[in-house]
């Protein structure tokens, strides 16, 4: 409002009536432009509280995930498609040392951000740095690993699959397929999700199960530990694989020791669905990772903007399992080309 007050000639003596004419015209004037200033105000004070205008939210994503591999690669390209819908700023971080992540979940805490998504394959090792952030007043999420543990341990919400419920669907479908004795290869020891996965397998499945724990860090060790177990038991007729590159691992495997062992995974990527429509492995679970990702971003950003939880709160928000085969990869393969699936 940039209206001049209209010019007023001063009598040469005032008159009380016009001095209070005056200052009550200033005063007017005055009002009406703090009253426009107000209104400017509350709008961005309104916009703030919305997350429109104010500062970005800060979300850090800590995984237990190692360098370059496919399947956290997946959970990021979620996760970062969630940020950029959301307007979030987004740092991902990860160690497949327990001790490591922890500290990187400490890190997160000192940088001030407004929420971390976590994963809990170690929940024991992450319980302390969960606790000191919930004292900064900090919202925790979880992801993919820890449905058993996300509650005890104070997240507000979960998102990924029931490990137990896919090992036992697992089992069901060996039995369907006619196995009778199955190597579930574990790639990390301690590691829950896989642990209850093999555990739910042999839960089911009416044949024999055994564990055959190998260094996931070592690809090569992988395919000569599975290998050699092969040679040596010439029954094994199915290998459970936990990962898309150790699904792979395993099809070598076989061959090397020329083995007639079928090959199954939890988990796939685009070399994975190839593997599956040529037949060299059978089926895979799909825990949909890009999901997982996406989701924890985007539930801590509604978290923080309007005070919502997936779940309620209470129940965790299930991404698998889904099972890929021949029959319907066809319907995932153009996303797994485009490295989302």
């Amino acid at each position: 409002m940039n209206t001049p007050l209209p010019t007023l000639s001063a009598p040469s003596a005032p008159s009380p009536l016009g001095s209070v004419r005056l200052a009550a015209l200033a005063a007017a004037c005055c009002l009406l432009l703090s009253t426009g200033c107000s209104a400017g105000t509350s709008s961005g004070s309104d916009m703030d509280t919305a997350g429109g205008s104010g500062d970005r939210i800060k979300i850090t994503l800590v995984t237990h995930g190692a360098e370059g591999d496919d399947f956290w690669e997946l959970v990021r390209k979620g996760a970062e498609a969630a940020a950029a819908k959301d307007g979030v700023d987004l740092t991902y971080a990860s160690d497949s040392d327990a001790a490591g992540q922890a500290e990187l979940v400490r890190d997160a805490i000192s940088d001030r951000v407004d929420g971390i998504a976590v994963t809990l394959a170690k929940p024991q090792a992450m319980k302390g740095p969960v606790a000191r952030a919930k004292a900064a007043g900090i919202p925790v999420v979880g992801l993919n690993s820890g449905i058993d543990a996300w509650r005890s341990a104070g997240l507000l919400e979960y998102f990924g699959q029931d490990e137990s419920v896919a090992g036992r669907a697992v089992g069901d479908k060996l039995d369907g397929l006619g196995a009778k004795h199955a190597l579930c290869v574990i790639h990390e020891r301690g590691n829950i999700a896989l642990e209850a996965r093999c555990a739910g397998v042999k839960k089911t499945f009416t044949g024999e199960t055994e564990m055959l724990y190998v260094d996931g860090t070592d690809m090569d060790a992988v395919t000569a530990a599975v290998a050699a177990r092969l040679r040596q038991d010439p029954d094994i007729d199915e290998v459970v694989a936990n990962g898309a590159q150790f699904a792979l691992a395993a099809v070598q495997a076989t061959e090397q020791a020329g083995s007639k062992a079928k090959v199954a995974t939890f988990d796939l990527n685009k070399d994975l669905v190839t593997a599956v429509r040529d037949g060299s492995v059978q089926f895979a679970v799909d825990q949909q990772p890009y999901l997982q990702g996406y989701l924890a971003v985007d539930g801590l950003w509604i978290y923080k903007t309007n005070g919502n939880l997936s779940g309620g709160g209470a129940a965790p928000v299930l991404t698998g399992p889904a099972f890929v085969t021949k029959t319907n990869v066809a319907e995932v393969a153009r996303f797994a080309a485009a490295g989302t699936r």
